[in-house]
């Protein structure tokens, strides 16, 4: 088996181990990767949870995991780091939490049908999301359009410098939103 074939095969078999483990702690499990880093191995491992996901968040789902690592034989005699992380603002909106979760972002999404929307989204829900499209004028909020997620590709938050209705704070934190990490050696 190729070593890409490898680090697939584990990343399956520990998705099915952690994502109890994370779920049990209020998070969701975004993603599962091993990656060869020279005689070791790298193990990241990507949550979220609605209201995003503090230092401290990453620092108890770092713990949780390391010792239900310990306990299992996923990983083998390898050594590996634990990496958790979370998904960040680059990360594709694909899932109706991920466009819940980004309520009044402003998005660009492609659409199924050809071509791309930009709004700003006013809600979401399990069967879809209603955008805000931008104004005629400037400032000016514009109509507001509803769309399955049948008729949406993949869509990405929009970075915004001052996005309206955000703190000054808010708005900076979204480009140091990018990956909070929690390093660990085993």
């Amino acid at each position: 088996m190729s070593p890409a074939a490898r680090a697939e095969f584990d990343g399956t078999k520990l998705r099915v181990q952690l994502e109890p483990v994370v779920s049990e702690l209020g998070y969701d499990l975004e993603e599962v990767v091993v990656q060869r880093a020279g005689s070791r191995r790298l193990l990241r491992v990507v949550v979220d949870a609605d209201g995003g996901i503090s230092l401290d968040d990453i620092a108890e789902v770092s713990q949780a995991v390391s010792a239900a690592l310990d306990e299992g034989e996923q990983m083998g005699e390898h050594a590996y780091d634990l990496e958790v992380t979370s998904p960040g603002v680059s990360r594709p909106l694909t899932e109706p939490r991920h466009w819940r979760r980004a309520a009044g972002r402003l998005v660009q999404a492609t659409l199924t049908a050809g071509g791309e929307i930009t709004g700003r989204v006013v809600e979401a829900d399990d069967e879809g999301v209603t955008l805000e499209l931008p104004g005629k004028k400037p400032g000016q909020p514009g109509e507001r359009r509803r769309l399955g997620y049948s008729e949406l590709g993949k869509g990405r938050v929009q970075i915004e410098f001052n996005r309206p209705g955000a703190d000054g704070d808010q708005a900076l934190d979204d480009e140091a939103d990018e990956d909070v990490d929690v390093d660990e050696q085993n």
